[in-house]
């Protein structure tokens, strides 16, 4: 897999290849809910004066479609003007609350392979209050994975659980293009962010990626923070950042913290980069409660489009409407969100600003940096994924049971005294930590019981459990008597070990 960059910018993304010809780019044009529907008609008609070649194909996706019945929220004609423009400018969208409906962000991203959203955030002083004037953070954040697959169960009267899902190929595959990412704009150095110390493989798979890769990238900085930590450092000291890399959830977080200390979440677009199809997009979402008002500000989506420009190779125009914007902010013409009395001359609409944008095309920031993606090319390579097969060995299993007593001796008593083929019971776990054997009469329990069942033969040396393999028809004899006694089994997981290293979490206090 391979996707071509404009160099010249700190604040470019990837890029197709160079359009050669004067045809029109198709654009797939969600103009989205709540203010939506406003700012996509600006920054439209601020593409058009600029000179922009591009064809807009209206789709239906967001609010009213998911009403309509469809649950998806994104109509089939939508998926096929997708499918055949490649590349789509979408304004903010709401998703029903209280109703089970899906993210549609989430969907369009995991459903066209948009691996990598990247968010940059430049401080715009003085002409845009921030106490960060130095701030140049880029953040990448992984874009299908984690707990936004969105997998989630309830499992008893007082349990849910979400699952995270982290992959070796997704982790690859998205700092990989990080490191290439600083290589192709010469940044220095890459941070990354997990919380391995507590979620020892999920997070630690992460974090594994990232050392592997990082030692092919000798020429770039690298650092690993823990991400509660970091993310208070981001907010106290964003100029110590360069590029962030980070998993769904805390990108999520974290970019918006950029955004807002660098100045406004208004302010900032963000791209989605796949494969084959390109997402740009606001950060912000759809403000409901200004809808209609001609008042919101359309920079984030704007951003978004010049970076989009930038992606099909349109990058004088891209150039042009960016230093178009930083002039206008540098004139002091501000929409209602970032007027300050110091600073601001003029507060504008969302209308006027566009105009303001409009008259200023051909100017050329005086203070601010200019915009320079014409100036250069780059380009990033990413390899498939070559999966290395490893030797798994199943050594036991948690069962989890739905059990409304309170009494961890008297459901470990019941589990202990089950005859089972070859199979022990090891300990009890009740939200993760360990209630059987010898549990503290202090620790508090619900109805959700983690049975651990291993070999009969597995044991403890040295102060290390030690586990035995143990055959699969073992477990399902386990899971049939456990059933015959009258316990309520909720899920089950195996236990594995590849290449003779334990592949599951040991219980707390276990």
């Amino acid at each position: 897999m391979e996707t071509e960059l404009l160099n010249g910018s700190s604040k470019n993304y990837a890029s197709k290849k160079l359009n050669k010809t004067q045809q029109k780019v198709k654009i797939a044009i969600a103009q989205g809910d709540g203010i939506g529907p406003e700012i996509m008609d600006v920054t439209l008609k601020i593409l058009k004066a600029a000179g922009a070649n591009i064809e807009p194909n209206f789709i239906e996706l967001g609010e009213q479609v998911y009403l309509s019945g469809n649950t998806s929220g994104i109509s089939t004609k939508a998926w096929d003007i997708i499918g055949d423009a490649k590349i789509i400018l979408k304004a903010p969208v709401t998703t029903p609350q209280g109703k089970g409906y899906k993210s549609l962000n989430v969907t369009l991203r995991k459903s066209l392979g948009l691996f990598a959203n990247v968010r940059p955030v430049n401080a715009l002083h003085p002409f845009v209050k921030t106490n960060f004037p130095d701030m140049d953070v880029v953040i990448i954040r992984e874009n299908e994975e984690d707990l936004y697959a969105g997998i989630e169960h309830q499992q008893t009267d007082d349990v849910v659980q979400c699952l995270k899902l982290i992959t070796r190929p997704g982790c690859e595959r998205i700092v990989r293009y990080t490191f290439e990412y600083a290589r192709a704009f010469g940044r220095k150095k890459v941070t990354c962010m997990v919380k391995d110390n507590i979620m020892k493989l999920t997070d630690g798979l992460f974090h594994k990626v990232f050392l592997e890769i990082a030692a092919e990238y000798p020429d770039i900085i690298n650092e690993s923070q823990i991400i509660d930590i970091g993310a208070a450092h981001l907010a106290a000291h964003p100029e110590r950042y360069d590029v962030i890399v980070t998993s769904n959830l805390y990108g999520d977080i974290i970019s918006d913290i950029a955004a807002e200390i660098g100045g406004s979440v208004g302010m900032a677009g963000s791209a989605n980069i796949g494969k084959n199809i390109a997402m740009f997009e606001a950060i912000h979402g759809s403000a409901p409660d200004i809808a209609g008002q001609n008042v919101a500000n359309p920079s984030g989506l704007l951003n978004a489009a010049i970076n989009m420009l930038a992606y099909i190779g349109q990058t004088e125009v891209a150039d042009k409407v960016k230093n178009a914007w930083l002039s206008t902010l540098e004139a002091g013409h501000h929409t209602a969100d970032i007027y300050d009395n110091k600073f601001s001359i003029k507060k504008l609409s969302t209308s006027e600003f566009a105009e303001a944008i409009i008259e200023r095309l051909g100017e050329k920031p005086k203070r601010l940096q200019e915009s320079t993606m014409a100036s250069g090319t780059g380009k990033i390579t990413i390899p498939d994924y070559k999966r290395k097969l490893t030797n798994k060995q199943l050594l036991g299993v948690d069962v989890f049971i739905d059990w409304k007593g309170t009494n961890p001796e008297e459901i470990g008593e019941i589990l202990s005294n089950i005859s089972a083929f070859k199979l022990k019971l090891k300990m009890i776990t009740n939200r993760g930590v360990k209630v059987f054997p010898k549990g503290l009469k202090e620790t508090y329990c619900t109805d959700h019981w983690r049975c651990r069942f291993v070999a009969m033969d597995a044991d403890i040396e040295g102060g290390t459990p030690v586990y035995k393999p143990v055959e699969f028809e073992q477990i399902i004899a386990l899971l049939s008597k456990l059933h015959n006694e009258g316990m309520d089994i909720i899920k089950t997981e195996n236990l594995y070990e590849f290449n003779g290293k334990r592949a599951f979490s040991l219980g707390q206090g276990e």
